[in-house]
């Protein structure tokens, strides 16, 4: 099982959690919104250390941006898997002509 999955599974036990106690609870009893909101919050953080060049902090703020991914698919009870399969759908496919079968 990959980080992913892992953190995936973890996100699933934690939806029945205590908001009080869990962050990945209270980011979830706020529904899939809240959850969407913080996806984007995390992924403009990543982009602004990307442009400054830090290597450390673009790490860090990736792994903020996976979480919250994960959180947002489980708000909206999408799971890795599918986007992982999608991803498998699409390898062999030019990114150009992917864009204009949408």
């Amino acid at each position: 099982m990959s980080v992913l999955e892992e953190l995936e599974t973890i996100i699933a036990a934690r939806k029945s959690a205590d908001p009080d106690t869990s962050w990945t609870a209270k980011l979830l009893s706020r529904g899939p919104e809240k959850c969407a909101e913080k996806f984007g919050e995390e992924a403009v953080e990543a982009i602004i250390e990307a442009v400054k060049g830090d290597r450390d902090k673009l790490t860090a703020e990736a792994a903020d941006v996976l979480y919250h991914l994960l959180v947002m698919l489980a708000a909206r009870d999408v799971a890795l898997a599918d986007v992982l399969a999608e991803l498998s759908r699409r390898q062999g496919i030019s990114g150009i002509e992917e864009k204009a079968r949408r």
